[in-house]
């Protein structure tokens, strides 16, 4: 049953709570997803469990998870359309006011964009509707391209800004993936306008759909609730980003995929770091599985399965981000498993 994946919903609860009552409860969904559910993993067996062939065919010819998927969706953007209507009414004090914009960045990051990521995979158009208007919500459209036709053609590798090399801080990873992964999707969409024999500078050009499709939102804000409102939106979105690529600095922290002269070998499951740890699997919609993901990109998240040879970290997703926020432990937690695997 897809029970567990509503513990999204929980967390978005505590979330309402925090911007209806301010104050301290703005503090209790960041309490609980990077507090509880990291201590609670740390006493939390993994599970390398898959589902046999007859019950994976069962659950991809079911919409049940598919329609959880969609209900968190719709709460996503209810919640979104709340922060704004509560910015807007002048609901917070100043310090009130960054806070609430940082819990919302907390939703459009562990929410919007991953959501957008999973149905950005689908085949469906409308999915992929779906999946651009969710990533809006943290004005990082842009990944829809660079995601699906970069860095999926080039993890592990070091041509790809989304892939952390060995040594490299957290803080430095953040610079170069943003803007690398932004100057990417412009070289990949333009690349393709040239393909199809057309101008860059086309409204063919998806790069130029979204930054118009961001400018008018932004500008929708600033004329709904002025220039408070605009920056309250702006820190969301940029805090929702900031949380994304600390997900991707874990993911793939010093996997290298080997080059056989003109070509790097076929994307494995050992080009991913893989978490088994059952509370951020459910939260994050198996993000965390993510071997199987790289290996196999249009599979669903209901049916990802887990690799125990993959690498494998030692704690889920929210614990290993705190530990990113401090390179020495992080560096002396995975570079033994690095050096392990090299053997």
């Amino acid at each position: 049953m897809p029970f567990p994946y509503f513990l999204s919903l929980f967390v978005m609860a505590l979330g309402v709570v925090g911007l209806h009552l301010g104050g301290a409860f703005l503090l209790l969904a960041p309490l609980f997803g990077f507090g509880v559910i990291p201590l609670l993993e740390l006493f939390t067996q993994t599970k390398h469990i898959n589902l046999d062939e007859k019950e994976e065919k069962r659950r991809l010819s079911q919409r049940r998870f598919d329609a959880v998927l969609g209900f968190v969706v719709v709460a996503y953007a209810a919640l979104w359309v709340f922060f704004v209507r509560q910015v807007k009414g002048g609901a917070y004090t100043g310090g009130e006011l960054v806070c609430a914009s940082l819990l919302m960045g907390l939703f459009c990051g562990g929410v919007g964009i991953n959501l957008g990521h999973e149905l950005g995979h689908r085949k469906s158009k409308n999915a992929n509707r779906v999946a651009k208007a969710l990533l809006a919500s943290s004005l990082y459209m842009h990944f829809f391209i660079e995601h699906n036709r970069g860095h999926h053609a080039r993890v592990a590798t070091l041509d790809d800004p989304a892939t952390s090399r060995r040594g490299e801080t957290l803080y430095a990873f953040l610079v170069r993936s943003t803007t690398g992964g932004l100057a990417s999707a412009w070289q990949l969409e333009c690349a393709l306008q040239n393909r199809r024999g057309r101008s860059i500078w086309t409204f063919r050009n998806e790069m130029i759909h979204y930054a118009l499709i961001q400018s008018a939102m932004l500008l929708g804000l600033f004329l709904l609730g002025g220039a408070g409102l605009l920056l309250a939106a702006v820190v969301a979105g940029v805090s929702g980003i900031l949380l994304l690529e600390t997900v991707n600095y874990i993911e793939h922290y010093g996997l290298q995929r080997a080059h056989t002269g003109r070509f790097y070998e076929k994307v494995q499951p050992a080009h991913s770091w893989n978490s088994d740890h059952p509370l951020g699997r459910s939260l994050l919609f198996e993000l965390s599985r993510h071997s199987d993901h790289h290996a196999n990109p249009k599979r669903p998240f209901s049916v990802l399965r887990s690799f125990p040879d993959a690498p494998q970290l030692p704690t889920g997703y929210p614990g290993m981000m705190l530990l990113a926020l401090f390179p020495p432990a992080f560096f002396a937690t995975m570079h033994p498993r690095l050096d392990e695997m090299a053997a």
